[in-house]
């Protein structure tokens, strides 16, 4: 059995291919309206700012309406960059014959298939559409520019004519039915015509790859179907040469030429798949296919050959002879060895056919937003259009940053369900205490701890020490006064005429007396916290471990083991916490990029080079955040899955580690550490408050014994003159008349002391004599009387009289350990020697006057010594 013929194709010899030329258009001042209506609608300043944008698209419009003398691929460049321009004046400057609008530009363009016929429009899609034509026209001549006798040729040309089908395919989707809304357009650029020309380059540059095809030796099988997508490419072509508006438009030679390589391309199918059905031996369909192509041929060649190329009719002549060999031979093995029946042709399924090209998509390329013409000019639409989307882009953020949250506190309250992972901690020895409780621990233990009681306790005994020795010199002061009082009163009998020291210090003696009983009731206080101290030291103890975790319960393996799976069930639970841990930090790390992806996504420059609807625009922007949503998404139900297990995990672990008992057991622990932590706290708060009123006590037994102290050497001073008057009497040198008794007076504590002399002793002694009268110091004082200077003492309230908050924490059933305020009603008058015990005390002792505004605030809670100095804010008498 004879081989079939495999010729090369009679195609590859066929180098005629179609190229658009450009349309023509005239000149059209852009500079001058576009300057215009930017200073009208916005200011001077800004279209100075914008000078170089305008002469920039002055240029470009200029360099496009010369002829192309340049290469053809600096024209596309030019080309693609004046739409660019376009676009962002499109978005800018509305052009129309509105009075309002840009009015002063027209737009004029010839038909590129009949130059006689042009469009004239104030509409910018008219200059967009013809622009895009020019491109999709430039980029075919790119193509035939091509040497496609070589395969790398081919592949060239292809890609120009795949981006040439891109361009018009633009132009037919985005600009020539808004070309045509501006009034009449010409044929070129409408919607047909530009779906015909992407047709008719989508031929050409599967031609190219059906020519490539066959040089690099492909399989017949594959040939046919890159052969027969031609063939569609090209009928589809001719279908729509011949419906309106195209039929009467174009010349015949065109729809000749596109009929012919239809025809010759579903005849080159027929041949190529009929070398494959014979190497399968299926004999009676390949002599079906190769009479359909030869039946194809023959009818072409009589209704389109007229105007058709001699080269395109000698390929198709060729492919004729090739094919009626084959049949020649195919019909003779028929009858001899196969004797099949013949199918009819159109019984026959269509030929298989598969695409190896597709336009070029143009967005990128035609991508307005990487122009920065006029970017400075944002109209109030697109603004509040981009408001819009903002508020778009922030509901995806919001509602994935909750999601991304839900699942981490999700996470985090299941793992606390399940105890997790504080009982694998737990089992290594790691403890892990509350935080609130740890913090609390560690603020006992920075403060000193239990061990510290012992030494704050010494400072009260200390402090009591201290105020009682103070007590007793005050004491031993007045005893001591009154003791040389009663020895001169008994000297001298009646001649001692000053008032007893009893009547003038019973005051004094009252508040010394009252100082002592508290302090005597301080002491028993002292005594209860001390008891309560040794009481609970064996519990307060716990707080002085470091660390205190080592207080806690450890978590044991189990003694026994049936199966000894122990290290495997941990072993599996620490992996899924892993994971869980791992799809955590996932959740920052998406969360971070979804913070990220709306920092940089600014659409201002696509919004403003848009041409389309700005609903489309941001319905493709917001997909962008598609990918992240649906990671976070998968990484919620990942985690949801990996919780289950973990459940699962953690009923085993707890199963075998008797897991119920030692948080039963820990939970104790913890509670015992509270305790502590509260007892400790009652300790220092009265421990506190005993340091605190040792402190005020100090300040006013140190106050009164300062008063006695004065009153002490105010009643010695008084002493010295009296007994010089008594001594004077005694001698009989009195200068005093029979009314002198009368004239000396014992004037309170705080008043003047004055001798009154008759007039004859006035004159007798004019000052000079040998035994003048001295000023007699001041025995007493009624409050009602001014005070002396020297030695009267405003009446003041030293210390704060406001009542402190109790402590939080005290002695229970034992009262406060100190002794309480007493309310006593104030004196009418007050006393000179009235001040109060110590500041905020209400004691029956206490008389002095009410608190003025200003009072000076109460001491601190603590001391730093036992022996504290003087506190600043008391006032010093």
């Amino acid at each position: 059995m004879a081989a079939p013929s495999s010729l090369p194709s009679s195609s590859a010899a066929v180098n005629i291919m179609l190229s658009i030329y450009e349309k023509k258009t005239v000149s059209v001042d852009l500079y001058r309206p576009l300057r215009n209506y930017i200073v009208f609608n916005y200011s001077e300043r800004e279209a100075q700012n914008l000078e170089d944008d305008l002469q920039t698209l002055k240029q470009t419009r200029t360099d496009l309406e010369r002829a192309s003398a340049e290469s053809l691929s600096s024209r596309r460049d030019l080309l693609q960059k004046y739409y660019r321009c376009l676009c962002a004046v499109e978005s800018r400057f509305p052009i129309s014959a509105d009075k309002d609008h840009v009015n002063a530009v027209t737009f004029t363009w010839h038909d590129a298939f009949k130059g006689k016929q042009k469009a004239s429009q104030q509409n910018i899609h008219l200059e967009k559409a013809a622009v895009l034509f020019n491109l999709g026209a430039v980029q075919s001549q790119i193509g035939l520019s091509f040497d496609r006798s070589s395969i790398e040729g081919r592949r060239q040309a292809s890609h120009a004519f795949i981006a040439a089908a891109g361009a018009f395919a633009f132009l037919r989707d985005n600009e020539s039915a808004k070309a045509a809304l501006g009034g009449s357009a010409t044929v070129d650029v409408s919607v047909e015509c530009a779906g015909m020309l992407e047709r008719l380059m989508l031929a050409q540059a599967q031609e190219c790859v059906f020519e490539n095809s066959i040089a690099k030796g492909s399989t017949p099988g594959v040939c046919a179907k890159i052969s027969r997508q031609v063939g569609i490419y090209y009928e589809e072509t001719v279908a729509a040469l011949n419906v309106a508006p195209l039929k009467e438009h174009f010349d015949k030679n065109w729809q000749s030429h596109v009929q012919l390589k239809a025809t010759l391309f579903y005849a080159e199918a027929c041949y190529r798949y009929s070398l494959e059905l014979h190497e399968k031996e299926e004999i009676a369909e390949e002599i079906a296919r190769l009479k359909s192509g030869i039946n194809a041929l023959s009818e072409s060649k009589k209704t389109s050959s007229k105007g058709a190329t001699q080269q395109l009719l000698d390929a198709m002549n060729k492919l004729e002879g090739n094919l009626n060999r084959n049949l020649e031979r195919a019909g003779k093995e028929n009858d001899r060895v196969y004797l099949m029946r013949v199918p009819p042709a159109s019984s026959l399924p269509p030929l298989p056919a598969f695409s190896m090209v597709k336009s070029m998509p143009m967005n990128e390329v035609l991508d307005a937003s990487k122009e920065k013409m006029f970017a400075s000019l944002v109209p109030d639409s697109s603004a509040k259009s981009l408001s819009k989307y903002t508020e778009m882009v922030d509901d995806i953020i919001r509602t994935q940053a909750e999601k991304l949250q839900q699942g981490s506190e999700l996470a985090r309250v299941r793992l606390k369900e399940m105890d997790l992972p504080d009982s694998i901690l737990a089992l290594e020895g790691n403890f892990i205490m509350p935080t609130t409780l740890k913090e609390d621990v560690e603020a006992v233990q920075i403060s000193g701890g239990p061990s510290a009681v012992e030494a704050e306790l010494q400072q009260l005994k200390d402090l009591r020490r201290v105020n009682q020795e103070l007590l007793i010199q005050t004491e031993e002061l007045l005893q001591k006064e009154a003791t040389e009082d009663a020895q001169f009163r008994g000297q001298f009998g009646t001649r001692w005429t000053r008032p007893q020291s009893s009547t003038l210090t019973k005051n004094l003696q009252d508040r010394l007396n009252r100082f002592a009983a508290n302090l005597k009731q301080a002491a028993d206080s002292d005594a209860r916290i001390e008891r309560s101290v040794r009481d609970h030291s064996a519990l307060m103890s716990i707080l002085d471990r470091r660390p205190i975790e080592s207080t806690l319960p450890t978590l044991a393996r189990p003694i026994m083991s049936l199966d000894a799976n122990e290290d495997a069930i941990v072993g599996a639970l620490k992996q899924s916490l892993r994971q869980l841990e791992t799809l955590g930090t996932q959740r920052a790390g998406l969360e971070d990029m979804l913070k990220e992806m709306k920092r940089k996504d600014d659409i201002l420059p696509k919004l403003m080079a848009s041409t389309g609807s700005y609903e489309d625009l941001f319905r493709k922007e917001i997909t962008k955040y598609d990918n992240i949503c649906q990671e976070i998404a998968q990484n919620i139900e990942a985690q949801e899955q990996l919780l289950l297990q973990i459940q699962a995990q953690n009923d085993d672990f707890a199963a075998i580690f008797n897991l119920e008992d030692y948080k039963a057991s820990r939970e104790k622990s913890y509670k015992q550490i509270e305790a502590a932590i509260v007892k400790y706290r009652e300790t220092k708060e009265n421990i506190n408050e005993g340091l605190k009123f040792y402190v005020t006590l100090q300040d006013a037994i140190t106050n009164i014994k300062q008063q006695c102290s004065d009153f002490v050497m105010t009643r010695n001073i008084q002493c010295r003159e009296m007994m010089e008057d008594v001594q004077r009497q005694m001698a009989g040198f009195s200068f005093q008349n029979k009314n002198s008794a009368a004239a000396y007076t014992y004037p309170a504590v705080g008043q003047p002391h004055q001798t009154q002399m008759s007039s004859s002793q006035q004159q007798t002694n004019p000052g000079n004599g040998p035994h003048p009268p001295r000023p007699q110091a001041p025995y007493y004082q009624h409050s009602e009387q001014p005070t002396m200077p020297g030695y009267g003492h405003p009446p003041q309230a030293p210390y704060a009289t406001q009542q402190q908050p109790s402590p939080p924490y005290h002695l229970p059933a034992t009262g406060p350990p100190y002794p309480p305020p007493q309310q006593q009603q104030q004196p009418a008058v007050s006393h000179e020697y009235g001040q109060p015990a110590y500041p905020g005390w209400r004691g029956p002792y206490y008389n002095a006057p009410a608190q003025q505004p200003g009072t000076l605030p109460r001491p601190p809670y603590t001391i730093p010594s036992p022996y504290p100095p003087h506190q600043s804010g008391y006032y010093k008498q």
